[in-house]
């Protein structure tokens, strides 16, 4: 009699593990073919095409390159800098380095690998780079698991595994090639020994390896994104209270990361005359009068330094933004936010009462961290956005502290079937956007799943991997030249076209500068492409400020549009009548479209053959 309850039982669980997997496989198909659309993020580009010369044996070296970075390159080395092995001090090592090897593995290294066909609109090797992130994210699925499976129970777990899979923002990070995925699964692993030295200290263990083995964890983090060594030092702030002897894991850690850093940080000295390179600057997005964009297109920073004016109140106002949108920074995940009530109840195990407190001084550092880096509410996929990592720990508890609520309901008690009601409630409602969302997703994947579905404007992979390179290809009489890409989505042109490409600077001077020094390093700009990454997000007069003098360039294809006079006509440029880039004009004399007159390549010579995307 004992035995039948006991195999119902594990039928009943084996039951609910086959279903959650053929779920994940499921969901994992379609987001990695129908749904998937390719790479949208500039900075997952970019570490794509950096993971790609790694692949190469040209170490972290990069094929977009930022004016800025070109200029602290030129300080530091006291003169011009080959553009050709430019070496990125903007992005953490270890994504690109993983990308790298990948890539290696797929036989991606090779030029003209992986060639997209007549067709294709999603770049092949997109899917590879989003296959990575998804299965960090799936192992990160099965960490949180086991941590949340120790902390409280399995049917919490349980629960808490499911709401990753269903959360809509996880895939969309897992589809974009950032390395949140990464840092994710990297997170979920430093909590788990985390909590298993907090374990061990309410037992009167030494919790040194298991406290070790998590800050190994968190410098690994702290390699992939340098903005997680906010989340660190709120690690450290923990074990330097919690562990003992007192000081003794948070030195240990602190040293862990000191030799971590040691090479990065002295080939970005060594490179860009200053231990942080160009990734100092991405704090200008936070804290100055302006975007990351406006400083890292300058020539140099004797015309634009960087100004800290209304410190605090850019502080106080990045902060209010994170409070105000914690839901959507969370996943949607409706239990997660319940994490801050929980800290209100006094749980009996003492190990998870004092867990609790090293996750809230990890993601108080971390917002801190978010508010001097900057994080826009209006950009999805933020790669400042690690609010993310915390939401899975965080939902754990926000359900924990419901099933006591709910538990001690009287209605709860007296009839069995009420008692999961609570976590199928969570799931439905944390789960309905991406749920209603698929149908139409999949009608859509299915009905171009010969082609694909760029996310179009601004990109358009296969108009820069087959029309482009054809436009900047040597002649016969110059075979080993090669020749820079001036655009305003030079990450696109460099991981797409695998082609060298500067970020368009932001003054014709800086322009005409860089061009000189091009030209006598025998790497000249073969043109300057105009996409509609310049024009799609931002309303006119902010994008007129944003790139000044070049304006009329900026807003040339959308002159051209609207004043031809048919279709297949040619309208009136406005490029060509405006004195201050004329001399532009005729160095660049041969307008190309590409897509219409969406994205137009001004080229200094006229196409051999004309484009076929």
């Amino acid at each position: 009699m004992s035995s039948l309850p006991s195999s119902q039982f594990e039928t009943a669980v084996m039951i609910r593990r086959i279903l959650f997997f053929l779920v994940l496989v499921s969901f994992t198909l379609l987001h990695l073919l129908p749904l998937f659309r390719g790479l949208d993020s500039p900075q997952a580009m970019e570490q794509a095409q950096i993971g790609r010369q790694f692949a190469r044996g040209e170490g972290l070296t990069t094929k977009m390159i930022r004016p800025l970075a070109y200029y602290e390159a030129e300080q530091a080395n006291g003169g011009a800098v080959d553009y050709t092995k430019f070496k990125d001090t903007y992005h953490a090592p270890l994504n690109p380095l993983i990308m790298g090897v990948v890539l290696k593995l797929a036989g991606a290294d090779k030029d003209g690998a992986w060639p997209m066909g007549k067709n294709e609109q999603v770049y092949p090797l997109d899917r590879v780079i989003a296959l990575v992130s998804t299965l960090f994210f799936l192992v990160s699925i099965g960490v949180t698991y086991l941590l949340v499976g120790r902390i409280f129970d399995a049917k919490i777990a349980g629960v808490t595994a499911v709401l990753m899979l269903l959360c809509d923002l996880m895939w969309k990070f897992s589809q974009s090639g950032l390395p949140q995925m990464l840092l994710m699964m990297l997170f979920s692993c430093a909590l788990y020994f985390t909590y298993r030295a907090v374990e061990a200290t309410e037992e009167g263990k030494t919790p040194f390896g298991h406290a070790l083995a998590a800050s190994f964890f968190l410098v690994l983090m702290v390699l992939s994104h340098w903005i997680t060594a906010w989340i660190f030092l709120g690690f450290l702030v923990f074990a330097a209270i919690a562990f003992r002897p007192r000081g003794l894991v948070a030195l240990s850690g602190l040293a862990m990361l000191a030799i971590a850093l040691a090479w990065p940080l002295m080939r970005a000295s060594d490179f860009s005359g200053q231990p942080f390179g160009t990734a100092l600057y991405v704090l200008y997005n936070g804290l100055g009068n302006g975007t990351e964009a406006s400083i890292m297109r300058n020539h140099d920073l004797q015309s634009a330094s960087l100004s800290l004016d209304g410190l605090m109140m850019r502080i106080l106002g990045t902060t209010l933004v994170q409070i105000s949108e914690l839901l959507p920074f969370l996943g949607g995940i409706l239990a997660a936010p319940l994490f801050f009530v929980a800290l209100l109840h006094p749980f009996k195990r003492t190990s998870i009462a004092s867990f609790r407190w090293a996750i809230v001084l990890m993601w108080l550092f971390a917002a801190l961290g978010m508010a001097v880096f900057g994080i826009n509410r209006t950009v999805l996929l933020h790669p400042n956005q690690i609010h993310i990592l915390f939401a899975p720990v965080m939902a754990a508890y926000g359900l924990a502290f419901i099933s006591i609520l709910w538990s001690r309901l009287e209605a709860v008690n007296s009839v069995p079937y009420l008692r999961n009601v609570h976590y199928v409630a969570v799931i439905l409602l944390s789960a309905a956007p991406m749920l209603m969302s698929i149908p139409d997703k999949v009608k859509l994947g299915m009905w171009v799943r010969d082609r694909g579905y760029p996310h179009w404007p601004p990109y358009l992979p296969s108009v820069l991997n087959q029309a482009l390179p054809k436009l900047v290809a040597p002649s016969e009489d110059e075979k080993d030249k090669v020749r820079v890409v001036v655009s305003d989505q030079p990450w696109a042109v460099a991981w797409y076209a695998d082609e060298i490409s500067l970020w368009l600077p932001k003054t014709k001077r800086g322009f005409e500068k860089m061009e000189d020094q091009a030209n006598a390093l025998g790497t000249p700009f073969g043109g300057i492409m105009v996409s509609p990454s310049s024009t799609t997000f931002d309303p006119a007069p902010v994008v007129r400020d944003q790139y000044g003098e070049f304006a009329s360039m900026i807003f040339n294809g959308l002159a051209l549009d609207v004043t031809a006079a048919g279709a297949n006509r040619v309208g009136i440029s406005i490029m060509d009548k405006d004195p201050k880039l004329s001399d532009i004009v005729r160095r660049y004399p041969h307008l190309q479209p590409l897509a219409g007159t969406e994205i137009l390549y001004y080229g200094e010579r006229r196409a051999e053959t004309a484009p076929n995307p």
